[in-house]
């Protein structure tokens, strides 16, 4: 489907009993999860990188056409410049691929503190160097400069130059619930300008949303008519729902799916609801 709609985890114990049944055993959580969604962030190999086993597993256990859109590790991207690393990208990419067609965009996020105005050069040089006709590789920025001119159309320029994706990141539901500008339950994720340049064929959205699933009506009105205009461009759009109370993520997941069906979108039917998934209520979209 050219839109994935999942979560940013799977091997989440406070699931189980209402997105997992009761006493689910850990090592089901993965097949499990993918019943429920066709993709998922895969934010573990942030973290570490999973061997030839680890990757066989995962393949046996998720359904057809499922697809898993990775980090990579933060050994790469978070130890100052990426050049440097470029050997242990293209391993990481490299082992990835053992993933075969389940294997969605990958994405560098890099930190706060990687900044434009010294690292420009190396993040130019560092892209240019990976074998982006072999996998689709996305990027998320996270240093305010980058989101100001002349900075943005630089990076903008880049990325569709290279065929690199943008990873976008919608922390507005938290920090823009109220006027007070403040998150509404403590959040790790940062507030950062929404940026929706088109710069592949694909693109990944990090939705952060709020834990009341009817907050999140008034950013889900505009992703919507955004989505549909991508979708007529025959872009491929992944948007992986996050949450500060992570117990929430699976059903507000649900929710954007139904909102989208509803507006018009294809989507792949989803399984039965998890235990609190009440109907969807549209009246004020």
């Amino acid at each position: 489907m050219p839109l994935s709609i999942g979560c940013a985890v799977w091997s989440y114990p406070g699931w189980v009993g209402e997105v997992y049944p009761p006493k689910t055993p850990s090592k089901e959580f993965l097949r499990l999860y993918s019943h429920h969604f066709p993709a998922v962030e895969g934010n573990t190999t942030f973290y570490a990188t999973p061997d030839r086993a680890t990757i066989d597993r995962w393949i046996a256990q998720t359904s057809a056409g499922f697809k898993f859109c990775l980090k990579f590790p933060r050994a790469i991207t978070h130890n100052g410049s990426l050049v440097p690393y470029l050997p242990q990208a293209q391993a990481f990419i490299t082992q990835m691929q053992e993933l075969g067609d389940k294997l969605g965009v990958m994405f560098i996020q890099l930190p706060p503190h990687y900044s434009p105005s010294n690292r420009f050069s190396d993040l130019s040089n560092f892209l240019s160097q990976l074998p982006r006709r072999d996998v689709a590789i996305a990027l998320e920025v996270r240093h305010l400069d980058w989101f100001d001119s002349p900075h943005a159309e630089r990076l903008t320029e880049l990325l569709t130059r290279l065929g690199v994706g943008r990873v976008i990141l919608d922390s507005r539901p938290i920090y823009e619930a109220d006027k007070s500008g403040e998150a509404i339950v403590e959040c790790k994720k940062p507030r950062v300008p929404l940026d929706l340049s088109l710069t592949a064929p694909f693109t990944l959205i990090r939705y952060v949303s709020h834990p009341v699933r009817s907050a999140n009506l008034i950013w889900l009105a505009g992703w919507t008519h955004q989505i549909q205009t991508w979708l007529e461009r025959d872009t491929q759009v992944y948007i992986f729902v996050h949450c500060p109370i992570e117990a929430r993520s699976p059903i507000n997941a649900r929710y954007l799916h139904d909102i989208f069906t509803r507006s018009g979108i294809s989507l792949a039917p989803l399984p039965s609801p998890f235990s609190d998934d009440s109907p969807v209520q549209l009246n004020l979209f």
